[in-house]
């Protein structure tokens, strides 16, 4: 007798809540079935899979190797299940949409409701997180697309350009460096550069445009936002860099900054999509590039006019 996927799907979640009455919470039963339905599964197998004698349920050798092939068939079975409804009718469905803190809430408030309005079927799940999280989240399944920044290692995953995101120099009212139309990356060496915390790809996309000759990096002060970022620069703290989708979108409204753009060309990111290349998502992932693309603008310069000097900047 062969097991079942309710097994797996059971087995799977008494992996991840480590409690079977959690995980059966988790999977709307009850314990007793939960319970009932890991024992048969064993039973298949002819192993035990959970370690029931301490405190803290755990895993045995066997139930760790068979973990990782369960999720693997319940993945493989989620696609296959997808790929008919999703061949027929891209973005018509559910899609667990991961999007990078630098990116969310300055494309996506623009973009989602004429998505939305597009794609009336679509029902859209949204995750906020760091770079190397989503893409963890996306080889396991918890996640069907991500939108990220790039470069970044991407290893096996499927990737399509959306489009370029030049950097900008943001610096205090009244800085020397804010009175030109453009300034070199070079003449902010003596200026302490502020940035976000470890973690955020978006720090290292600015470490590169300085191509290994950033300025000295203020020890005492980073953040955890873009938008804790511009108030501390329009404070008289430091500089930093921001992204053209964070200037359009308003980010130094409210401050007297000076958004200048940068001569160097290549001091930019290219926002993509990625999924799993077996990944029953793909025609949502490529629907999904297509219509975020019209929301990323060409060429180099901001949309919004950004005023430089006495006056506030204006944005958005």
């Amino acid at each position: 007798m062969l097991p079942t996927l309710r097994q797996m799907q059971y087995f799977v979640a008494l992996a991840e809540h480590r409690s079977f009455g959690r995980a059966a919470r988790a999977c709307h039963v009850t314990q007793s079935t939960l319970s009932g339905a890991i024992r048969q599964f064993e039973a298949c197998l002819g192993a035990e899979l959970v370690d029931r004698s301490g405190k803290v349920l755990s895993l045995t050798e066997a139930g760790e190797s068979v973990l990782v092939r369960a999720g693997a068939i319940l993945r493989e079975t989620e696609d296959m299940a997808a790929h008919a409804r999703i061949a027929a009718a891209p973005l018509s469905g559910r899609l667990r949409l991961g999007v990078i803190p630098s990116i969310a809430p300055f494309l996506l408030p623009q973009a989602l409701p004429a998505l939305r309005a597009a794609q009336p079927q679509l029902r859209l799940v949204l995750r906020e997180e760091l770079t190397r999280v989503l893409l963890q989240d996306l080889r396991d399944g918890r996640l069907d697309v991500a939108l990220i920044a790039l470069p970044h290692d991407t290893g096996d995953f499927a990737c399509e350009v959306i489009g370029v995101d030049p950097l900008f120099v943001a610096v205090p009212q009244g800085h020397p460096l804010g009175q030109g139309a453009r300034v070199s990356l070079a003449r902010l060496q003596r200026e302490p550069l502020l940035l976000l915390e470890d973690g955020h790809c978006l720090r290292e996309h600015v470490l590169m445009a300085f191509a290994g000759k950033a300025p000295r990096e203020s020890e005492d002060i980073r953040a955890s936002s873009m938008t804790t970022l511009v108030q501390m620069v329009d404070n008289g703290l430091g500089v930093t860099l921001v992204p053209r989708v964070a200037v359009e979108a308003g980010i130094a409204r409210g401050t007297r900054l000076s958004i200048v753009p940068i001569e160097e060309a290549g001091a930019q990111r290219e926002l993509a999509i990625v999924w799993r290349r077996r990944s029953a998502h793909g025609a949502d992932a490529r629907a999904l590039a297509a219509a975020l693309r019209g929301f990323v603008a060409s060429g180099e310069e901001p949309a919004a006019t950004c005023a430089v000097g006495k006056e506030p900047i204006e944005t958005g």
